[in-house]
């Protein structure tokens, strides 16, 4: 049997979640029992559901989703905008302030009449499939997330906690720069940072730098850190210690945050946050960095795109990029072809 329509749901981890029992902001309920959705926005209180039910996801059995028009779409900062902010980062990079700063713009769109989140998932899975994606259905709290996320920010299993950040965006594997390589070491040193704040000394360590992942439509640079946990470490310190993500942050983390508050035009909301689910019961869990991510909020359909801005990053080149991660999502969002030469 579906979920009756409109009724709180999440598909993450590969399961259909059901039957609503309670949802909180209480990161401590991740410590206790049962199975959770966790929404973490950039900008905001946690979203924590938990669900009564679980079973394999299936094809979605609603209607079809039915987006904007390819042409209602607009950006929060403009071309002309955001090289501005990267000539900003990079002459903050000069002075010495901070090393790299994730810039990011909002797309935005009127929802169409009977938007169902769940059916813009079921769109995303055929179109733009990726190995975290998650969707959540929470209207009554205002959460609504559909995520195609390629990137994992925290796997926890027991006392082994693993985060694979990703920075290094290009069409083939041809089209990395130098700067890529460089964006993601930095990052894969600040998150070997976080997770030394809970893991026990000497277990942190860097099984995977920089490996090449191909995804609908680009390829990136992946790298992998893992560590355990010292005892006793709960949720809420774990995600204390490593949120947001260092890959849509930068370097140093805080000094990059106060940056990206200057620059970027409004809250990012779940954007750049994490998506996903906890198992209390198993001391399990998987959230995803939400990126490649739309929401509603305020009768409009969002999706955020941006990238790591380094000394080696050029204004028009970083555009490019941004406009290369939104270009696949925005022709399944909106029910167009995707674009020529956007397959895996």
């Amino acid at each position: 049997m579906s979920p009756d329509a409109g009724a709180p749901l999440a598909v993450v981890g590969g399961r259909l979640l059901t039957g609503l029992v309670d949802v909180t902001s209480d990161l401590a309920a991740l410590d206790g029992e049962g199975l959770w959705a966790v929404v973490l926005p950039y900008d905001g209180e946690p979203v924590l559901a938990r669900f009564a039910e679980s079973r394999p996801a299936r094809p979605w059995p609603g209607p079809p989703w039915r987006g904007p028009a390819p042409d209602a779409w607009s950006t929060s900062l403009d071309r002309d905008a955001y090289c501005a902010g990267v000539e900003a980062i990079r002459a903050a990079i000069a002075a010495g302030d901070v090393y790299q700063v994730n810039l990011t713009r909002r797309l935005s769109a009127p929802l169409p009449p009977g938007a169902d989140v769940a059916a813009l998932g079921a769109a995303l899975g055929r179109g733009n499939p990726a190995p975290y994606a998650a969707v959540v259905r929470l209207p009554a709290v205002g959460c609504e997330v559909a995520s195609a996320s390629p990137e994992r920010f925290l796997r926890r299993d027991g006392d082994l906690v693993a985060s694979s950040p990703i920075k290094g965006t290009a069409p083939d594997p041809s089209g990395f720069l130098p700067k890529d390589r460089d964006e993601n070491v930095m990052i894969v040193d600040l998150v070997r940072n976080d997770l030394g704040r809970v893991c026990e000394w000497g277990t942190v360590e860097v099984p995977a730098l920089c490996a090449v992942e191909h995804h609908p439509g680009l390829v990136h640079l992946v790298s992998t850190v893992t560590g355990r946990l010292r005892p006793g470490v709960t949720w809420g310190e774990l995600v204390e210690a490593t949120f947001p993500p260092g890959s849509v942050t930068g370097a140093p983390k805080l000094a990059a945050m106060d940056h990206i508050a200057r620059l970027e035009r409004g809250p990012r909301g779940v954007y750049c946050g994490a998506v996903g689910w906890v198992d209390a019961d198993a001391r399990r869990g998987e959230l995803n960095v939400a990126i490649r991510t739309f929401w509603f909020e305020d009768g409009l359909l969002h999706l955020g795109t941006g990238g790591g801005i380094t000394w080696g990053s050029t204004p028009e080149g970083e555009w490019a990029e941004t406009e290369l991660k939104a270009r696949r999502l925005l022709a399944v969002a909106s029910g167009a072809p995707p674009p020529a030469g956007s397959g895996d």
